[in-house]
């Protein structure tokens, strides 16, 4: 598939399955306190995993996780998000893995920089691991609490 082809049924909805299949495996417990902004950005982020736009799956991870930890596990709106990040994130993955990688492609290094033109061509298969991965954060995050 080139970069700009749409997907096409069968690719949208396999990466769709996907997802619902994540969300459902990880759904636990009984109830799950998740933020409503949280889950408005969620959605966008579940069509652009869809139709394969992962750098931005991967920096909209970030403030998606953000968003929830800071409405339902810090209740502040006002904590560093590295801190935040650190001190409620529970998931089996390196949040500040995740965060460096949102930082690399949205803070320009003009020395070294992360993005070059060819970089959708060149870097896919790559992207797609991280943007995955992102979702597997995600989803880990809305449910690392439950019977709240």
């Amino acid at each position: 598939m080139e970069l700009f082809d749409f997907p096409n049924k069968e690719i949208w909805q396999k990466r769709c399955d996907w997802i619902e299949n994540e969300i459902e495996s990880n759904m636990t417990g009984g109830s799950y306190l998740v933020s409503d902004h949280a889950t408005a950005l969620f959605a966008d982020l579940q069509a652009s995993y869809c139709i394969g736009a992962w750098l931005l799956v991967i920096v909209l991870s970030v403030s998606i996780i953000d968003a929830h930890l800071r409405e339902t596990e810090a209740i502040n709106d006002k904590i560093e998000t590295a801190k935040l990040l650190n001190d409620y994130y529970e998931g089996p993955f390196d949040i500040n893995w995740l965060r460096r990688l949102r930082n690399k492609y949205v803070h320009v290094d003009v020395d070294n920089p992360a993005l070059k033109m060819n970089h959708q061509y060149e870097k896919r298969e790559e992207m797609e691991q991280d943007a995955t991965k992102a979702v597997k954060m995600i989803i880990k995050a809305f449910f690392q609490s439950p019977g709240t």
